[in-house]
């Protein structure tokens, strides 16, 4: 009697044991099968060739590093009824699907298109959503401001934007390159990869020079698209921007016609004497120091070019109608520089 009361003891012991087990597992099964491979978006070309089983094609896929295990991956195929129905083809698979999308998509012979998006140097949020816009990206303008006009949770990801006035939006912060996103993809997700890319142009070192000057990347960004939008070349952006540095330590306005133009909506070279006297933050003639925030959204060598100006002894420059930058000491030979070149 006694022995028949161990065994049964020692048969519950070992059935709880074995459940305990495979509810283990089963968790274990469900978290990595609906658990991203990495958190990496970059686009793997993957080709499953005719004949192909779920063994070879779950070895290749992890070969290409686009899933973790091949055995759960097959085991997800088996259990689903798929393993015999992975279709052939050409696939676009991102390396942050899960093994349950994964295994779907070839079952489904789904193929992932990209779309390239290519933003200008120079181009302001307006000038962003048009493109959009034109790309069939966004449906309305709103889906895109309502993005980058509203603060959410996701933008403390970023400590770039932590110098960045609660009051402003993204403008200037949107990094202009060319991008690869899916055909599905909707604005926040472009939107990260501009902020994710801006986060890596401006590096740790460059982080810690504008500390080291006492600035914040907010006002390097402003800067920044101010020289974007003055003078073009890399030369020219650091002379430019040293002279702009001045002006402000001695409290001399800006007077940048691009500001002027930012808060008119115009795009006029030279600003009228009308619009040099309007009552609005951004324009630098009015106004002293730098504008409230950026008026474009600038590339890198302006972004170089204000956190390393080149040191010089001008106060004044101007743009040629051809295109050239003329420099001056004195206001003097400004005035003749303009009377020369703008008769």
């Amino acid at each position: 009697m006694f022995g028949r009361r161990r065994e049964k003891k020692i048969g519950k012991k070992l059935s709880f044991f074995f459940l305990l087990v495979i509810l283990i597992f089963v968790s274990f099964y469900f978290v990595i099968i609906n658990s991203k491979n990495s958190n990496r978006t970059e686009i793997t070309e993957f080709v499953i060739q005719p004949g192909e089983g779920s063994t070879i094609i779950a070895k290749r896929l992890k070969q290409e590093h686009l899933i973790k295990s091949v055995w759960l991956f097959e085991l997800y195929a088996w259990s689903h009824g798929i393993d015999s129905k992975l279709k052939d083809g050409n696939y676009s698979l991102a390396q942050n699907l899960t093994i349950k999308q994964m295994a779907e998509i070839l079952s489904r012979g789904i193929s992932i298109k990209e779309k390239t998006l290519t933003f200008i140097e120079g181009w302001n949020n307006q000038q962003y959503v048009d493109y959009l816009v034109k790309q069939d990206m966004v449906d309305s303008q709103d889906q895109f401001f309502d993005v980058v006009q509203h603060k959410a949770s996701w933008w403390d990801n970023y400590n770039i934007l932590d110098d960045k006035p609660k009051s402003l939006d993204l403008e200037g912060y949107l990094f202009p390159d060319t991008y690869r996103v899916y055909e599905s993809a909707v604005v926040q997700d472009v939107i990260e990869k501009m902020l994710n890319n801006l986060a890596e142009k401006i590096t740790p070192e460059m982080q810690a020079e504008i500390a080291k000057q006492g600035k914040t990347i907010h006002e390097i960004l402003t800067l920044a698209s101010i020289l974007e939008k003055e003078v073009s070349t890399d030369y020219d952006r650091a002379m430019v921007a040293d002279i702009f540095y001045k002006r402000i330590k001695i409290g001399m306005p800006l007077q940048a016609d691009s500001t002027v133009n930012y808060a008119t909506g115009k795009s006029e070279s030279r600003s009228t004497i009308v619009d040099t006297k309007i009552d609005n933050p951004y324009n630098t003639y009015k106004y002293k120091g730098l504008p409230p925030g950026p008026i474009c959204n600038p590339g890198l060598s302006a972004i170089k070019a204000a956190i390393y100006p080149t040191n010089n002894s001008y106060y004044y420059f101007l743009t040629t109608p051809d295109g050239e930058v003329i420099y001056n000491k004195t206001h003097d030979e400004h005035v003749a520089a303009k009377a020369k070149y703008y008769k």
